[in-house]
């Protein structure tokens, strides 16, 4: 099973199976109601008369995924799962208008994090912008700006963590700052800190060393380029942060949130214990196929999802 050995308390790796073990229940829900939990799921909506009326609903599942009320819906789902609350302004949400390119044209996931655009304002308009010095939508100016963090060096560690989160799943829960807490590199250094900052597989401090500085704030704030050299993250020597990300998506742990994210949308929760080999069967799709779409089929196709008690 393609599993990740981990689990998050407090400044920990948040990855990890929902306890229940119990088995799905097995009676088969008739086909309309199975055409409304497809259609509510997937779109938000009632289904149409020729869903209600189809003798199997699950069949219908590629067309829907086609469809604007999906994409839209998958898109909002993405931006509010990458994100902790709406950008002040509509171009600050990156995730959601390049969620909606990648689905539209059908794109490989893997775009939303490596490919040759940016998300910025053309004519006062949020625009997909193709950009060879693009990497998805992790170097747009309006994103950078929002997650360039206040650490007094510039370090952005911020970015570190939504670029580690928003490809691999990872959660992490800050340090609540008090009178005295040396925030500084150094006080960063400290036992209680170190395990975050520098000795994971995360280390936010390393990863955010391969990252641009944020020098300024507000309207002021420009980046310039990584002075501490390349850094040893995920088993690789990475110097910068098209380098860091490719490892990222190149990684099992990218296979497996595209799926965490897939039964997310989906059901409104992570996978049941139970539910391992149709987790393993929606990696392998996604492994195969590279399409966000693929991972959802997979899920909706499968005979557990119009049977009685499949969510909870």
């Amino acid at each position: 099973m393609h599993r990740l050995a981990a689990s998050l308390v407090v400044l920990v790796p948040l990855i990890s199976l929902a306890q229940a073990t119990t088995p799905p229940a097995t009676a088969t829900l008739g086909t309309s109601r199975c055409a409304v939990k497809l259609s509510v799921a997937l779109t938000g909506r009632s289904p149409d008369a020729a869903l209600l009326a189809n003798p199997n609903p699950q069949a219908q599942v590629d067309a829907l995924l086609q469809g604007t009320a999906f994409i839209e819906r998958f898109s909002r789902f993405v931006n509010a799962r990458f994100n902790d609350e709406p950008g002040a302004a509509s171009v600050e949400d990156a995730a959601y208008h390049l969620a909606k390119h990648v689905m539209t044209n059908r794109l490989p996931w893997s775009d939303m994090f490596l490919g040759a655009t940016r998300v910025d304002l053309v004519n006062n308009n949020v625009s997909i912008v193709t950009d060879a010095n693009g990497l998805g939508y992790l170097r747009s100016p309006a994103w950078l700006k929002r997650y360039a963090g206040n650490e007094e060096q510039g370090v952005k560690l911020s970015t570190a963590y939504r670029i580690l989160n928003n490809t691999t799943g990872i959660s992490l829960t800050a340090a609540v700052v008090v009178p005295g807490l040396d925030v500084s590199a150094a006080g960063r250094r400290n036992a209680a800190c170190a395990g975050c900052h520098y000795d994971s597989w995360f280390a936010l401090d390393k990863v955010a060393s391969v990252l641009t500085k944020r020098v300024g704030t507000g309207d002021a704030m420009r980046f310039e380029a990584p002075t501490a050299g390349p850094q040893q993250l995920l088993g690789k020597t990475i110097a910068d942060d098209k380098a860091l990300v490719t490892a990222l998506v190149n990684s099992p742990d990218f296979e497996f949130n595209v799926c965490r994210v897939a039964f997310g949308f989906v059901h409104g929760r992570n996978e049941l214990a139970c539910e391992g080999p149709l987790f393993d069967r929606c990696v392998d799709a996604f492994r195969t196929q590279r399409t966000m779409q693929a991972a959802i089929a997979t899920l909706t196709k499968d005979a557990s999802f119009c049977r009685e008690g499949s969510t909870p």
